[in-house]
């Protein structure tokens, strides 16, 4: 154990000669930095909006004011040959996603919601919604819906946008 100890002091010597204080925290405040840019990253949620499929509908599927829509910025897909959640033929849901919490008047829960744009096709230009509900400011693009979310997609053109529920959302 004695050969690790000197080993590991020599190391320790060495780097105090050659690395300052102000290069240590230089690179400390850059980490602290770089973390704080993760949540900023686009995340793939194209998975979850092909596997959700199509679900029951229900009257209000068209309304801007169906719970589901709370935080949707865009064309209702379910307007334009869609679903709620899925894509009409010949558009593909975008690979990036935002999010929203939404309030389900009927039993009372709240959902997650992942907004996915639906691309590929020329814009649906029908039932055209701007729910802001928890939106943020537009560095926080996980929760910031006024974006072509088609951008990380092959066809970048915007038609209409879905709403596929991720989960329940915990209260804290």
């Amino acid at each position: 154990m004695a050969a690790f100890d000197r080993a590991a002091e020599l190391a320790f010597r060495r780097s105090a000669q050659s690395i300052g204080r102000r290069s240590a925290l230089s690179g400390i405040g850059k980490l602290l930095v770089g973390g704080a840019l993760l949540p900023v990253l686009p995340f793939d949620r194209s998975g979850q909006a092909h596997a959700q499929g199509a679900s029951k509908p229900d009257a209000n599927e068209a309304s801007c004011d169906y719970w589901r829509y709370c935080a949707l910025d865009g064309f209702l897909c379910s307007c334009c040959g869609g679903s709620v959640s899925s894509c009409p033929p010949g558009a593909e849901p975008s690979k990036v996603t935002w999010v929203g919490t939404c309030h389900n008047p009927v039993d009372g829960k709240d959902y997650l919601v992942s907004y996915n744009d639906c691309c590929g096709k020329t814009t649906c230009g029908r039932c055209l919604c701007n729910g802001n509900v928890g939106e943020r400011p537009g560095y926080r693009m996980g929760v910031h819906n006024d974006i072509n979310w088609c951008m990380a997609n092959t066809q970048s053109m915007y038609h209409c946008t879905v709403s596929v529920l991720v989960g329940v959302a915990d209260k804290k």
